[in-house]
């Protein structure tokens, strides 16, 4: 039977999604910020649906990139159990659709409501949910045990702030933890806390960081060739899933770096969100910096200084073309994002102060020497100059964080055997 917890949960998104929709979509239009159409969500209209399989979800990108690592060794070693990928926002989508949804169906997550989410439990009859990171949906966890199916976090991550704030509601979540049969942690931290809201720690395991387990992806970028021609005998730095207002403070640093009479670095910049790219082109245009951008199609124009990738999937890539690379999310207060994608490269890593979301893995990237935390862009500005002007300081220290990245691998092995015990496959 449902608690009151649950009943006043339900009863509150109810009322509250007739005033949210219209006003996600004027937000949505405002921002053109894309997002999957409710009526996808509703759980109507569901694609052809294995039986008894195995459901994935994840949020946004970060979290579709490492459940393709799942699927990739639970396809390995249960060829014959089925799998479907859901994903909450539009750019999860888009990238888990291009990357396995030739292979396994792949759709919206369903709004946390009685209806969309029975309709998937019902047609899908999953022997296992699969959240990826943090994902606990009170609605969804309740159906999962409604239907005696077992629910496992993996890659689970709390931070002391999610932490203490979920302490203040422990006695309801103690409820809504109830259908966690399995809490896989990044580390002893995350199982510390975890066990903290009251899940057995008998239901808790340490796995380690699966972000640990990623392949650099050698596919070869079509413009690879003429960008190095254009940039010519500068040095390049990558700035990957750069936030607003940290494009400003990036090229600040970069333009005093040629006013120091330093020869400024060949600048291939990639904002996190879609709907940002005309902004940044415009911040470009509006300080004279001749950029070409990646949607065009066409060479980059001769005589570039930047190039913008204003399109998904290119970024991770990208990062193997840096004397250095710098990961955004950080000078702003927004949690940083994974340095990982450029130390697999051996590619040495500038970082903001704010890096809470992989607080771990730059932890133990900057005790290697691979990575280093800036305040502000005057320090950015100093750390980059150091790594462009020496390429085997640059290597060297690059090579430091691929070896990070090796002496960490593993936790997807390690997860995949224990969801395979979970449901007796192992």
């Amino acid at each position: 039977m449902a608690s009151a917890s649950l009943w006043l949960y339900r009863v509150l998104v109810a009322m509250l999604l007739p005033v949210a929709i219209p006003v996600i979509k004027l937000r949505q239009r405002l921002s053109r910020k894309s997002r999957p159409r409710f009526r996808d969500r509703l759980g109507r209209n569901l694609p052809k649906l294995p039986v008894g399989g195995v459901w994935i979800q994840a949020v946004s990108v970060g979290e579709v990139e490492l459940a393709r690592g799942l699927i990739a060794e639970l396809e390995r070693r249960a060829p014959d159990l089925p799998i479907f990928l859901t994903a909450t926002t539009a750019t999860g989508l888009d990238l888990a659709r291009r990357t396995v949804g030739d292979r396994l169906p792949v759709f919206p997550c369903p709004i946390d409501l009685p209806g969309p989410v029975s309709r998937v439990f019902e047609k899908a009859r999953p022997c296992l949910l699969v959240l990826v990171e943090t994902e606990l949906w009170p609605e969804t966890l309740y159906q999962a045990e409604l239907g005696e199916v077992p629910v496992a976090v993996v890659n689970a991550r709390l931070s002391p702030g999610s932490f203490a704030g979920y302490r203040r509601i422990a006695g309801s979540l103690r409820t809504l933890l109830r259908p966690l049969a399995l809490v896989l942690a990044r580390s002893e931290a995350d199982g510390e806390r975890f066990a903290g809201l009251g899940v057995p720690e008998e239901r808790i395991a340490v796995s380690g960081n699966i972000k640990y387990d990623l392949e650099a992806d050698t596919r070869p970028l079509e413009w690879e060739d003429d960008l190095r021609r254009v940039a010519g005998d500068r040095p390049i730095m990558v700035a990957g899933s750069t936030m607003e207002g940290e494009e400003a403070l990036l090229l600040d640093a970069l333009a005093a770096l040629g006013a120091d009479g330093e020869m400024p670095p060949f600048l291939i910049l990639a904002p996190r969100h879609p709907e940002r790219f005309d902004a940044v082109a415009q911040l470009l245009s509006d300080r004279g910096i001749v950029f070409s951008r990646r949607s065009s199609g066409r060479p980059v124009r001769d005589h570039a200084d930047a190039f913008l990738i204003d399109t998904i999937g290119e970024l991770a890539r990208a990062y193997r073309l840096g004397r250095v690379a710098f990961v955004g999310g950080s000078l702003v207060p927004t949690g940083g994002h994974n340095p990982l994608e450029a130390a697999v490269w051996g590619v040495p890593v500038l970082s903001g102060p704010h890096v809470f979301n992989f607080d771990e893995v730059y932890e133990e990237m900057t005790s290697a020497g691979a990575a280093r935390l800036v305040a502000d862009g005057a320090e950015l500005r100093t750390a980059a100059a150091v790594w462009l002007e020496d390429p085997k300081l640059s290597q060297a220290t690059g090579g430091a964080g691929r070896e990070v990245v090796e002496r960490n691998r593993g936790a997807t092995a390690r997860t995949i055997s224990a969801l395979l015990e979970l449901v007796g496959r192992e």
